[in-house]
Parts: C-alpha cells; sequence; structure tokens
C-alpha cells in the first residue's frame, strides 16, 4: 500500500518540529524544549496513527515514536533533573525490536506493504 502523499507532509512537517526540540535541548531552553516536546510528539503519534493500517509503514513510524519518546525523557532529565534514564532505555529498547522486526520482514521476509 502507498501512503497518502498527505502523510508524507506530515513526516517531513514532524522532522521539523523534532530538530526545533532538539535544538532547544542543545541550547538549553528548557520552556522552548519543553513546549516543542508536545506538537513533536503529537506529530508521531498522529502518523502512527495513520500508518496503522500498513504494517511495515507503522513499525518504522512506531520505532520513530519510540525514539522520540525516549530522546524527550533524556531531554527531561538534563533539564529537570528527573530520574528518566530507565525509562528512555526502555523506549531506546522497544524501538529497536520494532525496527530490527520490520527489517527482518523486509529483508529476510520479503515482505511487501499491506493492508491489515
Amino acid at each position: 500500500m502507498k501512503l497518502p502523499h498527505k502523510i508524507r507532509h506530515f513526516e517531513n512537517l514532524h522532522i521539523l518540529l523534532w530538530l526545533i526540540k532538539d535544538s532547544c535541548w542543545l541550547q538549553q531552553w528548557k520552556l522552548a524544549g519543553t513546549i516543542a516536546f508536545f506538537p513533536t510528539l503529537f506529530m508521531a503519534l498522529y502518523i502512527c496513527f495513520n500508518t496503522r493500517n500498513s504494517k511495515l509503514n507503522l513499525l518504522v513510524n512506531f520505532s520513530v515514536l519510540c525514539w522520540i519518546s525516549a530522546n524527550s525523557s533524556w531531554m527531561f532529565e538534563e533539564f529537570y533533573g528527573w530520574n528518566l534514564k530507565p525509562m528512555a532505555l526502555t523506549f531506546f529498547g522497544i524501538g529497536l525490536i520494532s525496527i530490527f522486526i520490520y527489517l527482518y520482514q523486509v529483508f529476510v521476509r520479503n515482505a511487501e506493504d499491506e493492508e491489515v
């Protein structure tokens, strides 16, 4: 199944939001980074929701959602001193499992993107 052209635009917007969030983190702009977290996470959730009928695309987008969640947990730990490393590690691990399942499906099973 081919993703609608509109989803690709949302994926590109998501990259912009992600870069803004990470730039705020790099500059130690706590308020801006915290605010930027919400649309970045929302966009990742939105993309996952809209690719839920495409198993392979959902696996990749879910992995990105996990990466954003892990990355943001790490950011919040640095900003506010919260102990979120175990949470970040969990998200990173789930994201890795998701992308490994995708890679297995594509390269070992030669699966094509299909609707569920």
